[in-house]
């Protein structure tokens, strides 16, 4: 039987990180399993490469902060660029209601150490963006060090990382269940035997609540599509443009590599929570809606055949779940960052690897990530608009 002083599930950027982290520390004995034919093939691959730290709760604005210190240093670090670019995120508001909630949360912000944000008055909206129709706008925040990363890129970096550091990597080795001790995984099941653990790192994504019942666990992650629309090649918006948000309906927009990325929330009515097939309707919406929001984009056309959806793995208050399952003595969690795992992966894994081998996360406090919160009464306060 193998065996591994840790068997991660999951070879998508958090797993990395963690795997990485881990090595780091010394703990090299250590086991990603992942059941695609590579590593990224979940959310990971399909992520737009936002990043930011303009968040309403304190420990996501830390955990940002975190996650830039650690990009920064990434390419002297790894050897990768990350694609960390600073160009903004410029959120947008046209009710007073939803301008007051963007400034409420940028008083967290500041407290949390994030000092570069700023508001936006509405006549300074064409400064920032100036493709955007702003006569209905009362205006925003920017941030100018939130911007954009390569979601592959910090993936291939901590993997190869972790490679040099002796991590193995299972590739097409699902985990097909545990063997349990009580309140231990004694050992992880695969279709090519039993590994057995000293623990057992949940970081299967939109899938985790799937592994996480194998162990007996209840876990709180369901999936969520996020549908994202690229058009043909255009030069109506430079690549050097801000992430531009219209915080009442989420509509977003980036550019990257010459296409513009049109993204719009929607609550989908499908059978298949894992469905990730991308709806006509949606398209023709957030066409109309870039076009009414951005007039340049009036006659760019979408080019359906590259469109495509991902799966974010949603916890009840939109926070990761960060530790020791509730009621297990060596299962951990590292799942329902809700859509900021990738940009969180730095600090998730390095936080995830203090956990384990320290007992505690060291680097900032992560009780408001315990997973047991939801059943003590004390979840985050989510907030709609960040």
């Amino acid at each position: 039987m193998q065996s591994a002083d840790v068997v991660i599930v999951g070879a998508g950027v958090i797993g990395a990180s963690v795997a990485y982290h881990l090595a780091l520390r010394g703990c090299i004995n250590v086991l990603v399993l992942e059941r695609g034919s590579g590593p990224g093939q979940g959310s990971t691959g399909r992520a737009t490469g936002g990043f930011r730290a303009q968040f309403g709760t304190e420990v996501n604005v830390r955990l940002s902060l975190l996650a830039r210190e650690k990009l920064r240093h990434f390419s002297d670090e790894l050897g990768i660029d990350p694609g960390y670019r600073p160009r903004g995120y410029l959120f947008l508001a046209s009710r007073p209601a939803t301008l007051d909630a963007l400034l409420a949360a940028q008083a967290i912000q500041k407290a949390a150490g994030l000092h570069e944000v700023q508001y936006v008055p509405p006549d300074d909206i064409p400064n920032i963006n100036p493709a955007v129709r702003a006569d209905d706008l009362l205006g925003g925040v920017f941030c100018h060090t939130d911007g954009f990363i390569r979601p592959l890129a910090i993936l291939q970096g901590y993997l190869e990382g972790a490679q040099r550091l002796g991590v193995r990597f299972a590739y097409g080795e699902p985990c097909i269940g545990f063997q349990m001790e009580g309140e231990r995984i004694g050992a992880v099941r695969t279709p090519a035997g039993e590994v057995a653990a000293g623990c057992v790192v949940n970081a299967a994504g939109a899938w985790a609540a799937q592994v996480a019942n194998q162990a007996g666990v209840d876990l709180p992650v369901s999936p969520l599509r996020r549908q994202v629309a690229i058009t043909h090649p255009s030069d109506r918006l430079p690549e050097e443009m801000p992430m531009t948000i219209f915080a009442e309906d989420g509509f977003h927009l980036r550019v990257r590599d010459g296409r513009i990325l049109l993204l719009r929330p929607d609550q989908p009515q499908v059978a298949d929570p894992f469905d990730v097939t991308v709806e006509d309707a949606w398209l023709d919406e957030v066409a109309r809606r870039a076009a009414e929001r951005l007039p340049c984009l009036a006659e760019v056309p979408i080019d359906r055949e590259s469109c495509w959806a991902g799966l974010y793995e949603m916890s009840p208050d939109s926070h990761a779940l960060l530790g020791l399952a509730p009621g297990m003595q060596n299962f951990y969690l590292a799942n329902g960052s809700s859509g900021h795992g990738v940009m969180h992966s730095p600090a998730l894994g390095q936080l995830l690897a203090e956990i384990i081998l320290e007992g505690k996360a060291s680097t900032l406090d992560t009780v408001a990530l315990r997973p047991g919160r939801f059943a003590e009464g004390q979840a985050n306060a989510a907030s709609e608009l960040l």
